[in-house]
């Protein structure tokens, strides 16, 4: 497949998985129990790192090397470090709630928590579609038939990932007594999203190839942020934290064979 082409699939599909995902609310009639949520949020966290790691980190290292030499270190250590301090900025800034650990966060508003919810999960997806955007956009500046297949893997990766977290922003909505249909609108917007700022990464990365590592880097201090912040202590609810243990474990090994298949 041709670099566009992968990028138009990408683009689509991490879209579609949490569309999909919040779909899932039509069959539920309540909330998630603590191992069920466990589970879910485990298995995102570990693809979340893996995809970090295998996707952005390690392409930024290389592409760092092959632009910057023996400087290689300073754009992937500081976008890694500038992608934890834009979602910080974000956190601070945008006022938001996450239901799962009950924190409230961002500037004082009047918005309702369901808005405030909806604005948190919105936020958290942002690094998902500009990581997803950057692997395109390396793919496109380079033509590597091996960087078109890892923007693909990386792309899949979030996409499975994608599917859970869109249940898990539908399905608690019906706690607060939503109905069906407005909570999987809230689940399929909170994921419109990441093609957009996939979008964003592409035209960003293609015209600015010399930040490559930069960028690449930066997306995955984020996604390495939100991850540690907020899904991987969601995933230890109750007496049930092994369950949210060894689904980080099999995410991670899902994002690891996709890496070494494609």
């Amino acid at each position: 497949m041709s670099a566009i082409t992968v990028t138009i699939i990408s683009l689509c599909i991490i879209f579609a998985g949490t569309t999909l995902g919040s779909a899932l609310v039509f069959f539920f009639k309540k909330s998630f129990s603590n191992k069920t949520s466990n589970v879910i949020l485990g298995l995102a966290s570990g693809i979340m790192i893996s995809a970090a790691i295998f996707g952005l980190l390690l392409p930024s290292i290389e592409q760092g090397e092959s632009i910057y030499d023996n400087l290689a270190v300073l754009p992937v250590v500081g976008g890694f470090i500038l992608g934890g301090l834009f979602l910080t900025l974000i956190d601070q800034l945008v006022p938001h709630f996450h239901k799962l650990s009950g924190e409230e966060e961002g500037l004082q508003s009047k918005l309702s928590n369901q808005t405030k919810f909806f604005l948190a999960v919105t936020i958290h997806n942002i690094p998902e579609g500009l990581a997803v955007g950057f692997a395109c956009g390396m793919a496109l500046s380079t033509n590597d038939s091996a960087l078109i297949f890892s923007a693909l893997s990386l792309a899949i990766g979030i996409t499975i990932q994608n599917f859970p977290e869109g249940a898990a922003v539908s399905i608690p909505l019906l706690e607060e007594n939503v109905s069906k249909g407005k909570a999987f609108t809230y689940g399929a917007l909170s994921g419109s999203v990441e093609p957009i700022f996939g979008l964003l990464g592409v035209f960003i990365s293609t015209h600015l190839t010399v930040f490559l590592p930069w960028l690449l880097a930066f997306a995955a201090g984020a996604m390495f942020y939100v991850t540690i912040d907020e899904l991987i202590p969601s995933s230890r609810k109750g007496n049930h934290g092994h369950y949210g243990l060894w689904s980080f474990m099999i995410g991670f090994c899902v994002m690891l064979v996709l890496e070494l298949v494609l």
